[in-house]
C-alpha cells in the first residue's frame, strides 16, 4: 500500500482552496476545507482573524473582482505549514477597500503560509502587496 506524502497531502488542500474556492467562489469547498477553530493571524482590514472572517474576505473579493483567480508561482511544505508564492489577478467591477469599480485589471503578489491538520485549515499567516493592487486601481494612500 502507498502513503501519502502528509507535506503532499497538506499541499493538495492548499490548492484546492487557491482553485476552488478563492478563484472558483465555491463556499461549500471554503467549508470543507477550514477548520471550525481557524485563526488567522493576519487578518486582511475590517474582518474578523476567525473562519468567519476569511469567509468575508474571499466574498468581497470575489465581488469586487467576479473573475479573480490565483497563479501559483511556487509551493513548499515543511511537515504540515503550507507556504505559497502566487500572484492575484483579476478585474475590477465592484467597490474594494472604499474604491469604486475601476474596469482595470490587476495583479498583486501574496506569499502565505497556512497550517493544514487532518485535512482541514486551521492557521494562516500572509503578507500581500496591497499597496500595489490599490496603486493600480488608481488610489492613493494617505497616512492617518
Amino acid at each position: 500500500m502507498t502513503q501519502i506524502d502528509p507535506s503532499e497531502a497538506a499541499k493538495a488542500v492548499v490548492r484546492r482552496n487557491t482553485i476552488e474556492v478563492q478563484g472558483g467562489g465555491d463556499f461549500a469547498v471554503f467549508d470543507e476545507l477550514f477548520a471550525d477553530d481557524f485563526v488567522d493571524h493576519t487578518p486582511q482590514p475590517g474582518v474578523t482573524a476567525d473562519k468567519a472572517g476569511v469567509k468575508i474576505l474571499y466574498t468581497t473579493l470575489r465581488q469586487a473582482f467576479p473573475d479573480f483567480h490565483a497563479d501559483i508561482q511556487w509551493q513548499s511544505a515543511d511537515g504540515d505549514l503550507v507556504t505559497t508564492y502566487k500572484i492575484y489577478r483579476g478585474t475590477h467591477r465592484g467597490e474594494f477597500l472604499g474604491i469604486p469599480a475601476t474596469g482595470r485589471t490587476m495583479g498583486f503578489e501574496t506569499v502565505d503560509a497556512m497550517r493544514v491538520v487532518d485535512g482541514r485549515i486551521v492557521a494562516h499567516w500572509g503578507v500581500g502587496n496591497l499597496y500595489s493592487l490599490v496603486h493600480q486601481l488608481g488610489a492613493r494612500l494617505t497616512a492617518g
